[in-house]
């Protein structure tokens, strides 16, 4: 399907983690080794926050394949973020266009998807109904990850994303077997306001695609003294990712099925999340 990073910590350079390390995003976007799909070409998207004060995301998307954009290259290098999202996709079914491609944003919020709604058409109509019509103008592409994301903005995201986006895929999954798909959420999910960042796990069918995030930096230090690339990193430092950057045993931590990692200053912790 695609594949994403997102980073959380001291602010950095997104090329630091999009272009420099041995399994980057871009070069997952030729090469994914745990993906679905092995190219991801179909366009890409970088979102980032100038702070943690809880102002709005820029966001930078194109349909060119992210190996090839130059200006990914230029912007990635130039701008520093404490908090970034970047995404690499492979379209299943929606047309490639520049409004389809992740990550997503409304108000403060970032959200992107590595995964698909099975059998979508069929029960999309029934989804963009239960949006709220306040949000409705603001789903401007045809991707099933877009009415996602607007549906847990109407289920109170803002309030409390995991309960917002529980209650959004318990609704995919009441509609989607409603006309005869047995399993219809599959994938990851990241979600951000800018100070703290949730990364989701879960399928329906208990077989989502892979996710992991790093080991703290003072362990990786430890574990790694000779390690040049972590100077790059604060102590703070967190990376969220579909698969991981380099081979370093113990450097990521695998998020297991039907879990929801939560990520900010004082570090992480996993719950389970629509656990059976």
């Amino acid at each position: 399907m695609c594949r994403w990073l997102a980073y959380i910590g001291e602010p950095i350079r997104p090329s630091t983690l999009v272009l420099d390390p041995q399994h980057s995003i871009v070069a997952m976007s030729l090469d994914a080794r745990l993906g679905a799909e092995t190219v991801n070409g179909d366009g890409f998207g970088l979102g980032w926050y100038a702070d943690t004060a809880g102002t709005a995301p820029f966001v930078f998307r194109s349909v060119e394949p992210a190996w090839n954009d130059v200006n990914l290259r230029e912007i990635s290098h130039a701008l520093r973020s404490p908090l970034f999202f970047a995404h690499v996709r492979a379209a299943a079914g929606p047309p490639i266009q520049q409004t389809n491609c992740h990550p997503f944003r409304h108000g403060t919020w970032l959200f992107m998807h590595n995964g698909a709604l099975a059998g979508f058409p069929a029960y999309k109509r029934d989804l963009i109904l239960e949006v709220d019509p306040a949000l409705y103008p603001g789903i401007e592409g045809t991707t099933d990850t877009e009415v996602l994301f607007h549906l847990a903005l109407t289920y109170g995201l803002a309030a409390d994303p995991i309960l917002a986006v529980g209650r959004a895929i318990r609704r995919v999954e009441a509609a989607g077997r409603a006309v005869g798909v047995p399993s219809p959420m599959q994938g990851t999910i990241a979600v951000s306001d800018g100070r703290t960042l949730w990364a989701f796990r879960y399928s329906s069918d208990g077989r989502s695609r892979t996710l992991f995030h790093s080991a703290d930096i003072p362990t990786l230090r430890r574990m790694y003294p000779g390690a040049a690339q972590l100077s790059a990193f604060g102590d703070h430092a967190q990376v969220v990712v579909s698969e991981p950057l380099n081979d370093l045993p113990g450097a990521f931590v695998e998020v297991e099925e039907s879990t929801v990692a939560v990520l900010d200053g004082s570090g992480y912790r996993h719950q389970p999340f629509l656990a059976a």
